[in-house]
């Protein structure tokens, strides 16, 4: 992979609920195929701190919070993440990205702040013109020291994805590649205030608890997109 930015990803919420692969399916675009996991399919919501994002060769980036829902799945280039949306809170950013990856970015205000007894408080709320309404607010918090996830566990197939997929307006599919050392993972806790990300997106929410995890971070590199269809 050419690399086309490099950024740093810092503190990142993974919270993942399993569901039945029929709920995914019929809103992935044609080409792609839910992926299972002990024949459940999964939404995760992510979000984290990226730092630095910078073209190549470039000193100095952009930084902003992210947070993201997602789902997972399979192609013939192989698995990857396909994204409902992305909200981020820098208006340049969500212009650029939208652009340059075809990724349903949308801009929101957003605030990430470490509490002084520990954990990380995330709030986000969708200003985005024309889009549907979106608010996440919520603490997480480590459990254990963070460690690089077992390849066959659970916590790998959730998080350890270097693809994702995306459709463009004109209904065209591209792929994208990010390159990274494995997230170093560890179970945390997760206290939800306000969640409306699964109805922004025509999901009812899943029943019973995600599954949480929490990594420190990572340099983070992501090359050009290409066309898959």
């Amino acid at each position: 992979m050419r690399s086309l930015l490099s950024m740093r990803w810092d503190d990142l919420l993974f919270a993942h609920w399993a569901v039945d692969p029929d709920i995914v399916a019929p809103t992935l675009p044609a080409g792609l195929t839910v992926d299972t996991r002990d024949g459940d399919a999964y939404l995760g919501i992510v979000g984290f701190r990226m730092a630095s994002i910078r073209p190549r060769g470039v000193p100095v980036g952009l930084s902003f919070p992210e947070l993201n829902l997602r789902t997972y799945v399979q192609s013939e280039r192989g698995p990857g993440v396909y994204f409902y949306n992305l909200d981020a809170a820098d208006p340049l950013g969500v212009t650029v990205a939208r652009g340059l990856f075809k990724l349903p970015y949308y801009r929101a205000e957003m605030s990430v702040t470490d509490r002084e007894q520990g954990g990380i408080d995330f709030r986000s709320r969708r200003t985005h013109r024309g889009a549907p309404p979106a608010a996440f607010d919520a603490t997480y918090c480590p459990t254990g020291t963070p460690t690089p996830a077992d390849p066959d566990s659970l916590a790998a197939f959730l998080t350890e994805r270097y693809r994702f997929y995306t459709e463009s307006a004109g209904g065209r599919l591209y792929r994208g590649e990010i390159e990274h050392a494995p997230w170093a993972v560890t179970e945390a806790t997760l206290d939800t205030r306000e969640n409306t990300l699964f109805a922004a997106n025509g999901f009812d929410r899943p029943a019973g608890e995600p599954r949480v995890h929490y990594s420190p971070g990572s340099d983070v590199t992501a090359g050009l997109i290409h066309r898959v269809r």
